[in-house]
């Protein structure tokens, strides 16, 4: 780790932050931000700030199954100690769930860093893995608040670091550092990572290197073989980089005063970049690439990055044959491995009476997307949907829709004072708006209604706000006179947006049971033509066995 334990708050830079945040929890319902205890002001010369905008738990409560924690500030030497909070959504973008600038960096700050921040995010549960830098004090104060959660070293740093510090190595033998990465990243198994190890060690006589030693000895915390069956969310192959929210924005040049702008910068640019994912998901038409039912399934379920991840997957079935090699109980094991590398091949436990199977790169359980070496077993089984079971919700097209996934897995509401909380207002908003800038877009007659439309629903809301109904003027009255009106208005709007909120659910419920009745079609007529085969080869049979009778 490079810079100090022990930051100054910096005087009236620092307040200049502070009174941004303080204006945000104005301006913003659902806006907070907190100083650790004991450090209000610059005389303390330390501490720690956190905030978090409505949208970082909205964004938690869909996607925080999987957080990194990026204190990249620390090994990049920047001015300001920015850190954040940060997951993936549906696109496999990042996605922001906090923020804390971080003049303290003792295990009892990293503590109270913790817990205000899960806090902050309605604490109805944990995030299922988190990564972090190979920090003690990071690592003691996140075991403490989140003990459930498996805790990850960002491998990428890992990485690089240890090459840095073995230059002399690698100037000495070029090959080294591909040999290493190669090391780490390739080991399919457990024992394969510890034999290359070894290997490695010894070819380059670096048995008794104190640095080699002490990573191996915390392997289980960043090497990629250790950590596949806990998911991470993770879309490459291994993982292991941060995907930082701030990556471009937030760098080693920016001040203290640079902070606040800088960061509604990357607010505004990445939530432009998931208008654009989500714009593209729903306009285009992915194009197949099999007649597999199941590649259509997915294309209307999951969002086109996610989509493409697993048609990558299904394309390599035609290559990945499935070999039974046990077939002695009510699980039959297989044998999956690419044309002419037997020697990589994976194994597949398939369960035809739970429709379940699991494979030994158990890239579905550290990814959330079902590898090939499952979808060769499912083609050898003629399983020509994917099971629910291998859907996960935060991949799919409706990940922000509905209930929450971290809501469903506890069964439980987000806190926030009603049973329509902030995140499905917020959820059922952003849809709606999205409709208006998808038709707005196609023509300037359209745009100029849609963008009408916006204005009225504007003034209307502020009129809401004022406390008073819209297209109402002012009085000087005590409003008795309004009362009645007003509750007719709130009435009518109410049966109104009931009948809406019915006709949408019914829509909905409609599509998804015509998207159903296409699927069972396709089967069916799957079926119906393995039938069509079998039958005439069992007729070409026959007449050769009739032919061979008479010769």
């Amino acid at each position: 780790m490079s810079g100090s334990r022990h930051r100054a708050l910096g005087g009236g830079v620092q307040q200049h932050v502070l009174d941004y945040l303080k204006r945000m929890q104005v301006e913003r319902p659902g806006f907070s931000y907190e100083i650790q205890k004991g450090h209000e002001n610059e005389s303390s010369g330390g501490g720690v700030v956190f905030w978090a905008d409505p949208v970082c738990k909205i964004n938690y409560s869909f996607f925080g199954d999987a957080v990194t924690f990026d204190t990249a500030y620390r090994t990049h030497r920047f001015k300001v100690p920015f850190a954040s909070f940060a997951g993936i959504n549906h696109h496999g973008q990042p996605v922001l769930f906090g923020c804390a600038l971080i003049f303290d960096e003792s295990e009892s700050s990293f503590l109270w860093l913790f817990q205000t921040w899960l806090r902050a995010m309605g604490s109805f549960t944990h995030p299922v893995s988190l990564i972090i830098e190979p920090d003690r004090s990071i690592e003691l104060a996140a075991a403490q608040v989140l003990p459930q959660t498996r805790h990850r070293y960002c491998k990428q740093e890992i990485l690089q670091q240890t090459l840095e510090k073995l230059s002399d190595v690698s100037q000495s033998h070029p090959g080294f550092g591909a040999e290493f990465k190669q090391c780490i990243d390739g080991a399919e198994t457990i024992n394969e990572f510890e034999s290359h190890w070894q290997s490695l060690l010894q070819r380059y006589y670096l048995v008794d290197n104190q640095l080699l030693q002490s990573m191996y000895a915390t392997r289980e915390q960043w090497v990629p073989v250790y950590m596949r069956n806990t998911f991470f969310g993770q879309l490459s192959g291994n993982g292991g980089g941060l995907n930082s929210f701030f990556d471009g924005f937030v760098t080693a040049s920016t001040t203290m005063q640079m902070i606040v702008k800088q960061y509604e910068k990357a607010l505004a640019s990445w939530n432009e970049e998931e208008l654009k994912a989500d714009h593209e998901t729903t306009n285009t038409t992915p194009s197949l690439k099999t007649p597999s039912p199941m590649e259509r399934q997915a294309a209307n379920l999951y969002t086109k990055r996610i989509f493409m991840k697993f048609q990558e997957e299904l394309v390599e079935t035609l290559a990945n044959p499935a070999t039974k090699v046990d077939d002695s109980g009510d699980v039959v094991r297989y044998r999956v491995a690419k044309f002419g590398e037997d020697h990589r091949g994976h194994t597949v436990s398939f369960c035809s009476f739970e429709n379940k199977a699991t494979c030994s790169c158990q890239m579905f359980e550290f990814s959330g997307i079902i590898c090939r070496h499952v979808l060769a077993v499912f083609r050898a089984k003629n399983v020509l949907t994917l099971p629910s079971h291998y859907i996960l919700k935060r991949w799919t097209r409706d990940a922000r829709t509905g209930g929450a996934i971290l809501e469903e897995e506890c069964g439980s509401e987000i806190p926030n004072g009603t049973p329509e909380s902030s995140t499905s207002k917020y959820n059922n908003l952003r849809q709606e708006a999205i409709k208006y800038v998808e038709e707005g877009a196609k023509s300037i007659h359209v745009y100029k209604v849609a963008m009408n439309a916006l204005q009225e629903a504007a003034k209307k809301i502020s009129a809401v706000n004022s406390g008073l109904p819209s297209g109402t003027p002012s009085t000087n009255g005590s409003g008795q006179d309004l009362l009645p009106a007003i509750g007719e208005s709130e009435s009518a709007s109410q049966s109104v947006v009931e009948k809406e909120k019915k006709i949408q659910e019914l829509t909905i419920e409609l599509e998804k049971t015509n998207q159903r009745c296409e699927v069972y079609r396709t089967n069916l007529l799957a079926v119906l033509r393995d039938m069509e085969e079998q039958k005439m080869k069992l007729s070409v049979k026959v007449q050769n066995a009739r032919l061979s009778m008479k010769e």
